[in-house]
């Protein structure tokens, strides 16, 4: 019996663009914008920030380093944030009623930038317990560390817990980890997964 619901924050509850911040920073870099991407995929720094081993602002002061960018901290965290669309992939009311019967839990790569403007500006995360956050947690998916700590909070055995993420390889460890796990294709592809359960 699931008595546990864990979501993945981003493509799940929130959509993002990572090239919408990379559109704005890109006139404020001495590189190209099509060189933003890689450039962060040439270091560990995006890596270290999720997993806590690198602060907020010394995060910003080595990534305006990194792409040649002139910018304040507060006009960084402020473009850096902008990924984010506007309407939640699912609705209120759907996380409403499942918080209403069961124990539910937000578990996420993310960082603090970003996850301190997400609960400010989005309402539908006020409904869940607990939030099991890479940077705090110092894991990401799909490494196990993450899974057994969002087992923990969920209070509850691996095999009562079910779990879905936009990611394939983050739901096969959530699997492998004893847990009940779907990829997240759609609103009402995870509806039907939930109603297939007995959970909705």
């Amino acid at each position: 019996m699931i008595k546990a619901i864990l979501f993945d924050l981003g493509n799940v509850i929130v959509p993002f663009d990572f090239r919408r911040a990379y559109a704005k920073l890109g006139p404020l870099c001495s590189c190209p914008v099509t060189e933003i991407s890689s450039r962060l995929r040439s270091t560990d720094l995006v890596r270290r920030f999720e997993t806590g081993r690198i602060a907020a602002q010394p995060f910003v002061s080595e990534l305006s380093v990194l792409l040649g960018l002139q910018i304040t901290y507060p006009e960084f965290c402020d473009l850096w944030t902008g990924i984010f669309l506007e309407d939640t992939l699912v609705t209120e009311s759907l996380v409403a009623g499942l918080a209403s019967r069961y124990r539910m839990l937000v578990l996420s790569n993310t960082n603090p930038i970003h996850f301190s403007m997400l609960k400010a500006s989005y309402p539908l995360l006020g409904h869940f317990d607990d939030f099991v956050l890479s940077y705090e947690v110092g894991a990401l998916k799909p490494e196990a560390e993450i899974y057994r700590e969002a087992i923990q909070r969920a209070g509850c055995r691996p095999d009562e817990c079910f779990f879905t993420d936009d990611i394939a390889i983050n739901v096969v460890a959530a699997r492998n980890n004893g847990m009940d796990a779907v990829q997240f294709l759609s609103a009402v592809q995870l509806e039907e997964e939930l109603r297939t359960r007995g959970l909705l």
